[in-house]
C-alpha cells in the first residue's frame, strides 16, 4: 500500500453517517487493543478522523492476505454477517467499512473468537474508499445490508446509496461482481431498485420475485436486527446487481 504525504484539502460532500458515541468500556478497549494489530488497516487520513487521504489505494494483493475473491462489506456494524461470511468462506478475502470504534472491537472480538484470518477493517468513510483507498476493478461482492433509512423526508439526502455512490460502487466492482442491497425499509429499497436500474453500469443478478426483488441471499445470517425488523411488520428486500462488462 502506499502511504502519502499530509493532505491539505477538506471534504466538499457529506459523508455517509452521524457521529455518535464512541466511548468504550475498558473491557472493550483491552480487547480493541489486543485485536486491532491483528485486524484494522492502517488509513491515512485527510480532513477528519474517519477521512481517506486521496493518495492512498490498499493493495489487495497483499491485504487482506490470500489471493481469492474479495468481497467488501459497508456498514459492517457488529460484523454479524461478515464474520459468519469469513467462517464459512475461508477461501474468500473480506473487509469490512466501518467508522464506529465499538462496532470494529465487537468485529475482531467475535472474529478472534472464529478464528477468522481472512478479515480486515477500515475505520473510514464509504464513499472515500470508494473513490481513491481501492482500485479499479478490485472487489468482487459489494455488501449494503440494513443501511440507515433516514425516514424523514427531510433526511432522505443523506442516505447512503444515491447515484454518485453507485458511480463509486461500479469503479470498485470487477466486471460481473455483485452488489448486494438488503433494507426493511420499503421506500428506501424502492429508491435504491430505481437508481440499479436506471444505471447503465448494473444490471439485475439472478432470478427475481415476481414484484421484482431479489431472492433472501442466503449467505447473510439472520441477525437480531433483521428479527426485530420482521416482528415489527417490516418485510425485507434485498437487490442483487452485477457490474457490467467495461467497454
Amino acid at each position: 500500500m502506499t502511504v502519502p504525504g499530509p493532505a491539505s484539502s477538506y471534504r466538499s460532500v457529506p459523508v455517509s453517517f452521524v457521529r455518535r458515541s464512541r466511548r468504550l468500556s475498558d473491557t472493550q478497549q483491552r480487547l480493541w487493543d489486543e485485536q486491532r494489530l491483528r485486524y484494522l488497516v492502517d488509513v491515512p487520513r485527510a480532513a477528519a478522523t474517519t477521512s481517506v487521504d486521496p493518495g492512498f489505494v490498499l493493495d489487495l494483493a497483499q491485504v487482506p492476505p490470500g489471493s481469492g475473491p474479495v468481497v467488501l462489506e459497508i456498514g459492517s456494524g457488529q460484523g454479524d454477517a461478515v464474520v459468519a461470511a469469513a467462517s464459512a468462506r475461508p477461501g474468500t478475502r473480506f473487509l469490512a467499512v466501518e467508522v464506529y470504534e465499538p462496532g470494529l472491537a465487537h468485529t475482531a472480538r467475535r472474529a478472534a473468537a472464529a478464528g477468522v484470518d481472512n478479515l480486515r477493517l477500515l475505520q473510514a468513510n464509504a464513499p472515500e474508499v470508494l473513490a481513491s483507498a481501492l482500485p479499479e476493478a478490485g472487489v468482487d461482492e459489494l455488501w449494503i445490508f440494513f443501511p440507515d433509512p433516514w425516514r424523514k423526508a427531510r433526511h432522505t439526502k443523506r442516505r447512503l446509496v444515491d447515484e454518485p455512490f453507485l458511480a463509486l460502487a461500479a469503479r470498485v466492482l470487477a466486471d460481473g461482481g455483485v452488489l448486494r442491497f438488503a433494507s426493511d425499509w420499503e421506500p428506501y429499497a424502492e429508491q435504491v431498485r430505481g437508481l440499479l436500474e436506471s444505471a447503465s453500469d448494473f444490471a439485475a443478478h439472478g432470478t427475481t420475485t415476481p414484484d421484482g426483488w431479489a431472492p433472501r441471499f442466503e449467505g447473510r445470517v439472520l441477525t437480531g436486527f433483521e428479527r426485530k425488523g420482521t416482528a415489527a411488520g417490516r418485510v425485507v428486500r434485498d437487490l442483487a446487481f452485477a457490474r457490467t462488462p467495461r467497454a
